[in-house]
C-alpha cells in the first residue's frame, strides 16, 4: 500500500495544530504591518511632534495635541495587545510541536521546512517560486487527508520552480541584492553554488537546492531573467523541458507540519499536473531509467489520490486546458481501475 488513512487522533492534532498556525500568522501579519515601526515623540523648535519610524524612516505624524496623543496611546496599547496574542500562541505551538512529533505526523524534513519559510517571509513562494518535484508530496497527502509510505518519500534535495514572469518588485532589498543563495544563507550558512552561474546550491551535509525554470516558447526572443538576486554568486535558473504546464496550471497553498512539529505553508502546482508531467517524464527515453521508474510510480500514486480522495478534481478541468492534449489523454492510463479483482487493495498478500 502506497499510503495509509491517518487516525483519528493524528487528524485531531494536525486540524488543531492547523488551526493555532491560522491565528498566529493571522496575529503576527497584524503585528509586522499595522503596529510595524515606532511612534515616538520629538522636539523641534521648541515644539513637541509626534513621529512614526517605518523601514527605518522617521516621519512627522503632526504636532503634540489630544489628537496625536490618542494615536500615540492606542498604537502602543494596540501593539501590547497584539505581542501578547503572537507570544500565547507561538507558545501553543511550541507546546504541540513534541506531540506532533510523537503522534509522527510531522513530516516534511527540517531543512526543507526553513527553506520554505524563508522564500515565504521573503515574498518569493507562491508569487515567483514553487515547491516541485517529491517535496510536492507532502502537499498531495495533506491535501488527501492520508500518509503516503516513506519510501516515495525520500529525497536530500528541494526543487524550486522559478517563474520569471513574476514581478519581484515588493520583495526585501536584502534579497534583491543577495538573492536565492543569501537567503538560503540564512537557513543554513554552509550553502554555497556549486559553480559560478550554477542552478543548483550545496550545505555541508550534501543537501540540494535547485532553481528551475520552463524553456521558452521561442528560443529567439531575448533571455529571460534567471536569477532572483543581483549578487555575482546568486543561482542561475537551468531551463527544463516540460515545466512550462507546471507554472500555467492553478496553484494549491497547504498547511503541512515539518517533522520537528512545526507547521508551514507551502505552495504546489496542481496535483493533476504533477500526475501528467510525472507521466510524461516517465516515456521519456532519454530520462535516466532509474528515475523514470520514480517518476512512473509517484505519477500513478498522485493520480490515485486524485482519484479516489480529492474527486472534484476532474482530470477533463478546463483549469489544465495549458497543458497538451496529448499530454492530458495519459490520465487514461493513470486512473485505470485495476486489472482484476485479485489485484485490489487488501485482498492480495503483501508477498
Amino acid at each position: 500500500m502506497s499510503y495509509v488513512e491517518w487516525t483519528g487522533e493524528q487528524v485531531r492534532q494536525m486540524v488543531d495544530t492547523e488551526q493555532v498556525f491560522v491565528a498566529y500568522r493571522l496575529a503576527r501579519k497584524e503585528l509586522d504591518e499595522r503596529f510595524a515601526g515606532a511612534l515616538s515623540w520629538k522636539a523641534v523648535g521648541g515644539h513637541a511632534y509626534l513621529y512614526r519610524k517605518k523601514s527605518g524612516i522617521w516621519k512627522s505624524v503632526g504636532a503634540r495635541s489630544a489628537e496625536t496623543e490618542k494615536t500615540y496611546e492606542q498604537f502602543q496599547a494596540g501593539r501590547s495587545r497584539v505581542r501578547e496574542r503572537v507570544a500565547r500562541l507561538t507558545g501553543r505551538l511550541d507546546a504541540m510541536a513534541p506531540v506532533n512529533r510523537a503522534l509522527r505526523i510531522g513530516r516534511m524534513p527540517q531543512v526543507t521546512g526553513r527553506i520554505v519559510r524563508a522564500l515565504r517571509a521573503a515574498g518569493l513562494l507562491g508569487r515567483a517560486i514553487e515547491v516541485v518535484g517529491t517535496n510536492a508530496l507532502y502537499a498531495y497527502e495533506r491535501m488527501a487527508g492520508v500518509r503516503i509510505a516513506s519510501e516515495s518519500l525520500a529525497t536530500a534535495d528541494i526543487d524550486l520552480l522559478f517563474d520569471a514572469r513574476a514581478r519581484l518588485k515588493l520583495v526585501a532589498e536584502s534579497v534583491a541584492t543577495t538573492g536565492l543563495v543569501g537567503l538560503l544563507r540564512k537557513v543554513d550558512r554552509s550553502f554555497e553554488p556549486t559553480g559560478a552561474g550554477s542552478f543548483r546550491a550545496v550545505n555541508a551535509d550534501g543537501y540540494m537546492v535547485d532553481l528551475i525554470q520552463p524553456m521558452p516558447t521561442d528560443r529567439m526572443t531575448r533571455a529571460r531573467r534567471g536569477r532572483i538576486g543581483s549578487a555575482d554568486d546568486d543561482l542561475s535558473a537551468v531551463e527544463i523541458e516540460g515545466l512550462a504546464w507546471l507554472v500555467n496550471v492553478p496553484r494549491h497553498t497547504t498547511t503541512i507540519i515539518d517533522e520537528k512539529g512545526y507547521p508551514l505553508d507551502i505552495v504546489v502546482p496542481d496535483p493533476r499536473a504533477f500526475a501528467l508531467h510525472k507521466a510524461w517524464l516517465a516515456r521519456r527515453g532519454d530520462r535516466d531509467p532509474a528515475k523514470r521508474g520514480r517518476d512512473a510510480a509517484q505519477a500513478r500514486l498522485v493520480a490515485d489520490l486524485v482519484t479516489a480522495r480529492l474527486p472534484h478534481l476532474r482530470f477533463d478541468d478546463p483549469a489544465l486546458s495549458a497543458m497538451p492534449r496529448a499530454l492530458r489523454a495519459l490520465s487514461a492510463d493513470l486512473v485505470a481501475g485495476p486489472a482484476s479483482d485479485e489485484d485490489e487493495d487488501g485482498l492480495t498478500p503483501g508477498w
